[in-house]
């Protein structure tokens, strides 16, 4: 069964994003708003969109789930860690620790974008998700702007397949932990699996294995133990690519 997460209104539709914790409502970089649609709307389009029928329908026969809530299946636990959670949202994540984890996952995203670029080097959208991320933490686009960068790399991600693929969404990836902390780890694994698509037959888990491992050196002091803990628990649901 898939999770139900917390709306503003009935939460009787299937949610593909992770739950809350208790009390965190409202607006800000893990609000409950999105494009000026409340939670239980997104929740509702998602519902009639994967499932065909609202609470009010004759129920058709059930699509399989979209390739991007299989994603954020993939990535994102049903249960969110609070220490992904800033302080302000009720969890324990400082501000400064938020823009540590961004800038991380900036880096991992940009050391594989070449592979995206390669491909489709007309395409500014995956490194322009990159810098408006790098410009959240230095205060100079919102939160919104680059989230909505996000969603732009993931529309450029859609149509290519292997390692360019797997480049754009890392930068989507990145560009989204603005808006949620917890995508830092997105960002890295997608990087990794863009490395062992683009390795030679035979030197996939070697390459990824190089990637994790760089991944693992561009740590600042002050997240290290956090992602490396997050790496350990999400590890199963990140296609395994964390054993480095």
């Amino acid at each position: 069964p898939l999770p139900h997460g917390e709306g503003c209104g009935n939460p009787g539709f299937p949610l593909f994003l992770p739950s809350r914790p208790p009390g965190e409502r409202g607006r800000g970089s893990e609000g409950q708003h999105e494009n000026g649609l409340c939670r239980h709307t997104l929740i509702k389009q998602t519902a009639i969109r994967d499932h065909g029928h609202g609470p009010n329908q004759t129920p058709t026969k059930a699509r399989q789930p979209t390739r991007r809530a299989e994603a954020l299946e993939m990535i994102l636990p049903k249960v969110r860690d609070p220490r992904f959670v800033t302080i302000r949202r009720g969890g324990t994540l400082t501000d400064a620790d938020h823009r540590h984890l961004a800038l991380w996952a900036a880096a991992c995203a940009e050391h594989v974008l070449h592979f995206f670029e390669a491909v489709q080097p007309d395409d500014p959208r995956p490194r322009q998700a990159i810098e408006q991320v790098r410009a959240w933490v230095r205060g100079e686009v919102t939160m919104s702007q680059a989230r909505t960068a996000a969603g732009h790399a993931n529309a450029a991600a859609r149509p290519l397949k292997g390692a360019a693929r797997y480049a754009a969404f890392a930068a989507g990836q990145a560009a989204a932990v603005a808006h949620v902390a917890a995508h830092e780890l997105g960002a890295a694994a997608y990087a990794i699996k863009a490395a062992r698509a683009a390795a030679p037959e035979g030197q996939s888990e070697r390459a990824g294995q190089r990637e994790c491992g760089w991944q693992r050196d561009q740590l600042p002091q002050a997240i290290r133990e956090l992602v490396l803990d997050d790496q350990r628990l999400r590890n199963d649901i990140c296609w395994s690519v964390f054993d480095c």
